[in-house]
């Protein structure tokens, strides 16, 4: 059997994470999901917060807040306000399963059989993830898995997801940059409206304003606008993320992920479709193609 070379493993992780996010992601702005965190008195983006942090909750809003990196810490902040008792965290989580079950079934329902198929592969390359550094998804393997073999493949995929957001925030730290300052730099890379990205994920005036100043301290920024070498540093992280991101998908083996990939993705098309219309084309960034910002926008076409 041929050696299997870095260009593959980088190129068949970029495709599955691209499924992996969109599996999971678009449920943030579910309507369903929304209604049932309404109902336990969250408005929606705080239901998100709740229903995602609710195995790490026990150890307050600071840690959230730390594990989270991008999200307001004064919205996860008022959502522990809100909820008060932190045992309340887990009826958002199980609220959110029962979103999960209901949205596949209405958008995706393809997914659910291979989710079903695949679950017990995906848990055991969670299983064989090293922990350390990585404490939302040490957090999410406390969690009791669910016995409904739909929703455990799902919850499996959210294990790869918080496992690689917590590679990925390492290296922010790595780099010397605060929350603000990347989403700054992920909102430039992206080609998207100025401070769209960033306001979008709560971040204050007084600490956007900060982020600016930071950036331009180092030459990443000048006059208002992130510059090449902030563009290129943000694609260095990216890059990294991917490389750093590849052990489960080199555990489950590259034909497998390729093959994964292919039976996903028509179903995270849908899904994404689903997001542009609950939230809006920009949301969900890490589940969309990736033009080089010289190209014309408008020419990717999502993928999942």
């Amino acid at each position: 059997m041929a050696e299997t070379s870095d260009v593959e493993v980088l190129e068949a992780t970029r495709r599955i994470s691209r499924s992996i996010q969109t599996t999971v992601g678009w449920i943030f702005w579910d309507p369903g999901a929304i209604a049932r965190f309404e109902a336990l008195g969250l408005p929606g983006p705080l239901g998100y917060i709740a229903s995602r942090c609710a195995p790490l909750a026990g150890a307050g809003p600071e840690a959230v807040s730390a594990a989270f990196g991008s999200i307001s810490p004064l919205g996860i902040a008022l959502t522990f306000e809100i909820l008060g008792d932190r045992t309340r965290f887990m009826e958002c989580w199980r609220a959110r399963d029962a979103a999960v079950l209901e949205g596949l079934q209405a958008f995706a329902p393809n997914i659910m059989e291979v989710l079903a198929d695949w679950s017990a592969r995906l848990w055991g390359v969670v299983d064989q993830l090293p922990r350390v550094g990585r404490v939302l998804f040490g957090a999410v393997l406390d969690v009791e898995r669910p016995d409904d073999p739909v929703l455990s493949g799902w919850h499996a995929v959210n294990a790869l997801r918080e496992w690689r957001g917590d590679t990925h925030w390492a290296l922010v730290v790595a780099a010397g940059l605060t929350h603000a300052e990347a989403s700054i730099l992920h909102n430039a890379w992206l080609g998207y409206e100025d401070d769209w990205l960033a306001r979008s994920r709560g971040t204050s005036d007084e600490d956007l304003a900060a982020g600016w100043r930071a950036l331009e301290r180092r030459g990443l920024a000048d006059d208002g606008q992130v510059v090449a070498e902030g563009t290129a540093l943000r694609q260095h992280l990216e890059d990294e993320t991917d490389r750093l991101g590849s052990p489960p998908f080199e555990l489950l083996g590259i034909e497998p992920t390729l093959e994964l990939a292919a039976l996903l993705e028509p179903s995270c098309v849908s899904l994404l479709e689903r997001v542009d219309v609950t939230a809006g084309p920009n949301y969900q960034p890490a589940s969309r193609l990736r033009l080089p910002l010289h190209e014309e926008a408008g020419q990717a076409q999502p993928e999942g």
